[in-house]
């Protein structure tokens, strides 16, 4: 245990006071773990597009003030009772949803939606009996965010969301293990499992869509087709393996009848990394009847409404959902921090920018004007 186990500790975190206002670095309280929470030390985190989506509460509802972050890697400081699978020192990977091992789901070889840790946005508050965060200013309560709340230097995470991985990985590129990465590579590999030689189309080329295009292209597929409204991602995302590539507002057809028409009747495989809900349905129907799977990846806003013809059904396609690729997290990453290790992933090109904790609002700027994949922040 560290010398501040069992201890308040006073720490830098980035705070969001209020919506669309840049995060103000301010020194906080983290009080120490209690029964089944353990607290970390961040080393490194990284901005994600779902931190954007409830900064800024488009199409989302959210509270203040809250401690954004859910990507990030570090090292264990203090445990509470009763955790035994993390000790003290233990490099680790928070997670915004986990795995308790005892329910169905956990039990199950088909699902990693845990009962008891299922992701939830809108709980601000530890799941331990007391309902109450972790974090304070001068006595004032600061809420959590998804679980993990990595814009601190200290945070305190449910213990079963907390992988613990090969202390000699690089913790400030298995960072974007966390969450970006794979979320949509597994969405690909486990979910959509395209055949070698197969057609994909992955809508939105950010982070989430970049991974799942390269699970497709390790995956064998032979034609990738990115659909993105940015047409200048392409040649970037040819470096995941992306062939061809179609921008919506160039034709003045949907844009799954124009994947439709040059694929001579749909893609093998499609899937939706934004969030969009019309890019939700376009890619359910651009996808080839007989076989086509279409797999939704992205957050959408709360109010959104998926709607298609139901003959799109009976003609033999299919619609899957997923989160976090279908990844357990304490089963399986660390096999896939294994995968980096063996130079069998290559997380590097994701990694475009770094910044310091203390310009983290550098990190939000490069990603609201689409420079970013993933920007690392430094948190020492």
């Amino acid at each position: 245990m560290s010398s501040k186990a069992g201890q308040v500790i006073k720490c830098k975190a980035a705070v969001a006071w209020e919506a669309c206002k840049p995060l103000v670095i301010e020194e906080i309280e983290v009080a120490p773990p209690r029964a089944g929470e353990v607290r970390l030390k961040i080393l490194y985190t990284s901005l994600c597009r779902s931190d954007i989506n409830y900064w800024d509460c488009e199409g989302h509802t959210s509270f203040f003030p809250r401690i954004l972050g859910h990507e990030a890697a570090g090292i264990v400081e203090s445990i509470g009772e009763g955790v035994t699978h993390l000790k003290p020192g233990d490099h680790a990977l928070p997670v915004f949803t986990g795995e308790c091992g005892e329910c169905r789901h956990c039990k199950s070889g088909e699902s990693n939606m845990c009962e008891l840790l299922r992701v939830d946005i809108d709980r601000g508050v530890m799941l331990n009996d007391d309902g109450k965060t972790r974090f304070s200013k001068n006595g004032q309560p600061i809420y959590h965010f998804g679980g993990t709340s990595t814009f601190s230097e200290y945070t305190v995470v449910h213990a079963k969301c907390v992988a613990k991985i090969n202390p000699a990985a690089p913790l400030d590129k298995v960072c974007i293990l966390s969450c970006g990465f794979c979320t949509g590579f597994g969405a690909t590999v486990n979910v959509a499992k395209p055949k070698p030689g197969s057609s994909v189309a992955i809508f939105g080329l950010g982070a989430v869509g970049l991974a799942a295009a390269e699970g497709a292209r390790l995956s064998g597929a032979s034609r990738i087709i990115g659909v993105d409204v940015i047409s200048s991602r392409f040649e970037q995302a040819k470096n995941f393996g992306v062939t061809d590539f179609v921008n919506p507002k160039d034709h003045d057809k949907p844009v799954q009848q124009v994947i439709v028409e040059m694929t001579k009747g749909g893609v093998d495989r499609a899937l939706e990394c934004t969030g969009n809900i019309e890019a939700s349905i376009a890619a359910f129907e651009c996808v080839h009847d007989g076989w086509g799977v279409a797999v939704l990846v992205g957050l959408p806003k709360d109010d959104a409404v998926f709607k298609t013809h139901p003959i799109n059904f009976l003609f033999e396609r299919t619609i899957k959902g997923t989160f976090f690729g279908n990844y357990k997290p304490l089963t399986d990453l660390p096999s896939v921090v294994e995968k980096y290790m063996n130079k069998e992933l290559e997380l590097e090109k994701f990694i475009t920018h770094s910044v310091p904790f203390s310009e983290i609002n550098k990190s939000f700027e490069y990603m609201l004007k689409g420079e970013s994949i993933r920007c690392i922040i430094r948190m020492e």
